[in-house]
Protein backbone atom coordinates (compact mmCIF):
# COMPACT_ATOMS: atom_id res chain seq x y z
CA UNK A 1 0.00 0.00 0.00
CA UNK A 2 0.80 3.76 -0.32
CA UNK A 3 2.73 4.27 3.31
CA UNK A 4 -0.61 5.57 4.66
CA UNK A 5 -2.77 6.20 2.04
CA UNK A 6 -5.75 4.17 1.94
CA UNK A 7 -7.04 3.38 -1.00
CA UNK A 8 -10.72 3.34 -1.82
CA UNK A 9 -11.54 1.17 -5.15
CA UNK A 10 -15.08 1.51 -5.99
CA UNK A 11 -16.73 -1.27 -8.56
CA UNK A 12 -18.87 0.36 -11.39
CA UNK A 13 -20.16 -2.37 -12.47
CA UNK A 14 -20.91 -6.09 -11.06
CA UNK A 15 -19.20 -9.19 -12.49
CA UNK A 16 -22.12 -10.28 -14.88
CA UNK A 17 -20.20 -10.63 -18.10
CA UNK A 18 -17.22 -11.57 -16.32
CA UNK A 19 -16.02 -15.07 -17.28
CA UNK A 20 -13.43 -16.99 -15.88
CA UNK A 21 -9.81 -18.27 -17.77
CA UNK A 22 -8.80 -21.92 -17.63
CA UNK A 23 -5.69 -23.42 -18.25
CA UNK A 24 -4.49 -26.98 -19.32
CA UNK A 25 -1.66 -29.22 -19.04
CA UNK A 26 0.37 -30.34 -21.73
CA UNK A 27 0.31 -33.77 -22.44
CA UNK A 28 2.81 -35.22 -24.91
CA UNK A 29 3.44 -38.50 -26.87
CA UNK A 30 0.63 -38.60 -28.99
CA UNK A 31 -2.66 -40.26 -29.02
CA UNK A 32 -6.25 -39.37 -27.46
CA UNK A 33 -4.49 -38.03 -24.45
CA UNK A 34 -2.63 -35.56 -26.35
CA UNK A 35 -5.46 -34.67 -29.17
CA UNK A 36 -7.45 -33.59 -25.56
CA UNK A 37 -4.57 -31.33 -24.75
CA UNK A 38 -4.03 -29.83 -27.78
CA UNK A 39 -7.92 -29.11 -27.98
CA UNK A 40 -7.95 -27.51 -24.50
CA UNK A 41 -4.93 -25.37 -25.31
CA UNK A 42 -6.84 -24.04 -28.65
CA UNK A 43 -9.57 -23.13 -27.07
CA UNK A 44 -12.36 -25.91 -28.69
CA UNK A 45 -15.83 -26.55 -26.76
CA UNK A 46 -17.03 -28.84 -29.02
CA UNK A 47 -17.89 -32.10 -27.14
CA UNK A 48 -16.37 -34.48 -29.44
CA UNK A 49 -13.39 -33.69 -27.82
CA UNK A 50 -14.74 -34.67 -24.29
CA UNK A 51 -14.67 -37.79 -26.35
CA UNK A 52 -10.82 -38.05 -27.31
CA UNK A 53 -10.20 -37.36 -23.07
CA UNK A 54 -12.84 -39.73 -22.06
CA UNK A 55 -11.64 -42.28 -24.56
CA UNK A 56 -7.89 -41.40 -23.25
CA UNK A 57 -8.65 -42.86 -19.64
CA UNK A 58 -10.34 -45.32 -20.71
CA UNK A 59 -7.94 -46.83 -23.14
CA UNK A 60 -4.15 -45.43 -22.88
CA UNK A 61 -1.59 -46.14 -20.80
CA UNK A 62 -0.69 -43.26 -19.00
CA UNK A 63 1.51 -42.37 -16.09
CA UNK A 64 -0.16 -40.07 -13.14
CA UNK A 65 0.80 -36.86 -14.09
CA UNK A 66 -0.52 -37.36 -17.69
CA UNK A 67 -3.76 -38.99 -16.42
CA UNK A 68 -4.46 -36.12 -14.24
CA UNK A 69 -3.53 -33.79 -16.64
CA UNK A 70 -5.71 -35.16 -18.92
CA UNK A 71 -8.89 -35.08 -16.41
CA UNK A 72 -7.79 -31.28 -16.29
CA UNK A 73 -8.12 -30.91 -19.96
CA UNK A 74 -11.35 -32.83 -20.00
CA UNK A 75 -12.21 -30.50 -17.45
CA UNK A 76 -11.37 -27.58 -19.02
CA UNK A 77 -13.82 -28.24 -22.10
CA UNK A 78 -16.51 -28.64 -19.98
CA UNK A 79 -16.02 -25.24 -18.27
CA UNK A 80 -16.33 -23.80 -21.31
CA UNK A 81 -19.23 -25.36 -22.04
CA UNK A 82 -20.77 -24.01 -18.52
CA UNK A 83 -21.30 -27.96 -17.05
CA UNK A 84 -19.23 -26.65 -13.95
CA UNK A 85 -20.44 -29.94 -11.72
CA UNK A 86 -19.03 -32.37 -14.07
CA UNK A 87 -16.12 -30.17 -14.95
CA UNK A 88 -15.42 -29.86 -10.67
CA UNK A 89 -15.48 -33.49 -10.58
CA UNK A 90 -12.68 -34.28 -13.33
CA UNK A 91 -10.69 -32.00 -11.52
CA UNK A 92 -11.46 -33.66 -8.29
CA UNK A 93 -9.87 -36.63 -10.00
CA UNK A 94 -6.70 -34.98 -11.10
CA UNK A 95 -5.95 -33.24 -7.44
CA UNK A 96 -6.32 -37.21 -5.86
CA UNK A 97 -3.98 -38.22 -8.83
CA UNK A 98 -1.76 -35.56 -8.47
CA UNK A 99 -2.18 -32.83 -5.36
CA UNK A 100 0.71 -30.80 -6.30
CA UNK A 101 -0.95 -29.80 -9.62
CA UNK A 102 -1.66 -26.37 -9.55
CA UNK A 103 -3.73 -26.18 -12.62
CA UNK A 104 -6.13 -28.61 -10.91
CA UNK A 105 -6.92 -25.89 -8.37
CA UNK A 106 -7.02 -22.77 -10.62
CA UNK A 107 -9.45 -25.05 -12.98
CA UNK A 108 -11.62 -26.24 -9.96
CA UNK A 109 -11.93 -22.83 -8.19
CA UNK A 110 -13.26 -21.34 -11.90
CA UNK A 111 -15.39 -23.90 -11.64
CA UNK A 112 -16.77 -22.96 -8.03
CA UNK A 113 -17.13 -19.12 -9.54
CA UNK A 114 -18.77 -20.59 -12.00
CA UNK A 115 -21.54 -22.33 -9.33
CA UNK A 116 -21.47 -18.52 -7.85
CA UNK A 117 -19.12 -20.69 -4.00
CA UNK A 118 -17.11 -17.90 -4.08
CA UNK A 119 -15.49 -18.89 -0.99
CA UNK A 120 -14.95 -22.27 -2.30
CA UNK A 121 -13.42 -20.96 -5.43
CA UNK A 122 -10.75 -18.30 -3.49
CA UNK A 123 -9.56 -21.38 -1.72
CA UNK A 124 -8.64 -23.58 -4.38
CA UNK A 125 -7.31 -20.63 -6.41
CA UNK A 126 -4.87 -19.63 -3.07
CA UNK A 127 -3.81 -23.29 -3.69
CA UNK A 128 -3.20 -23.10 -7.10
CA UNK A 129 -1.13 -20.05 -6.62
CA UNK A 130 0.95 -21.41 -3.82
CA UNK A 131 2.03 -24.40 -5.92
CA UNK A 132 2.27 -22.47 -8.92
CA UNK A 133 0.91 -22.64 -12.29
CA UNK A 134 2.33 -22.10 -16.04
CA UNK A 135 -0.19 -18.92 -16.97
CA UNK A 136 -0.77 -17.59 -13.21
CA UNK A 137 -2.10 -14.03 -14.78
CA UNK A 138 -5.58 -16.63 -15.01
CA UNK A 139 -4.94 -17.46 -11.45
CA UNK A 140 -5.07 -13.61 -10.28
CA UNK A 141 -7.87 -12.99 -12.96
CA UNK A 142 -10.24 -15.75 -11.57
CA UNK A 143 -9.18 -15.07 -7.88
CA UNK A 144 -10.44 -11.02 -9.06
CA UNK A 145 -13.87 -13.14 -9.83
CA UNK A 146 -13.78 -14.54 -6.63
CA UNK A 147 -13.55 -11.76 -4.45
CA UNK A 148 -15.97 -9.38 -6.41
CA UNK A 149 -18.16 -12.09 -5.51
CA UNK A 150 -17.80 -12.28 -2.55
CA UNK A 151 -18.01 -7.86 -2.38
CA UNK A 152 -14.29 -7.25 -1.95
CA UNK A 153 -13.93 -4.55 -5.09
CA UNK A 154 -10.61 -4.03 -3.79
CA UNK A 155 -8.68 -7.09 -3.95
CA UNK A 156 -11.04 -7.62 -7.22
CA UNK A 157 -9.11 -4.68 -8.14
CA UNK A 158 -5.33 -5.48 -6.95
CA UNK A 159 -5.99 -9.07 -8.70
CA UNK A 160 -6.93 -7.80 -12.23
CA UNK A 161 -4.24 -5.23 -11.74
CA UNK A 162 -1.97 -8.50 -11.39
CA UNK A 163 -2.61 -10.54 -14.14
CA UNK A 164 -2.54 -7.61 -16.61
CA UNK A 165 1.14 -6.69 -15.33
CA UNK A 166 1.82 -10.42 -15.68
CA UNK A 167 -0.26 -10.64 -19.18
CA UNK A 168 0.04 -6.65 -20.45
CA UNK A 169 -1.40 -8.13 -23.91
CA UNK A 170 -4.41 -9.87 -22.11
CA UNK A 171 -7.88 -8.04 -23.25
CA UNK A 172 -9.79 -9.39 -19.83
CA UNK A 173 -8.23 -7.92 -17.06
CA UNK A 174 -7.93 -4.14 -18.59
CA UNK A 175 -11.72 -4.39 -19.56
CA UNK A 176 -12.14 -5.59 -16.11
CA UNK A 177 -10.38 -2.59 -14.68
CA UNK A 178 -12.17 -0.35 -16.95
CA UNK A 179 -14.86 -0.71 -14.27
CA UNK A 180 -13.31 0.39 -11.22
CA UNK A 181 -12.68 3.88 -10.39
CA UNK A 182 -9.63 4.32 -7.61
CA UNK A 183 -9.64 7.54 -5.29
CA UNK A 184 -7.20 8.28 -2.29
CA UNK A 185 -8.58 9.16 1.13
Amino acid sequence: MLKGVLLAVIALAMLAVATTAEGAVTVLGGGLAQECADAAIRGEDDPQYQDSCTLALETELLDPRDRAGTFVNRGVLKLRRAAYADASRDFDSAVRLQPEMGEAYVNRGAASIGRKRYAEGLSDINRSIELGVSEPEKAYYNRALAHEGLDDPKSAYFDYQKALELAPEWAAPREQLSRFTVSRR
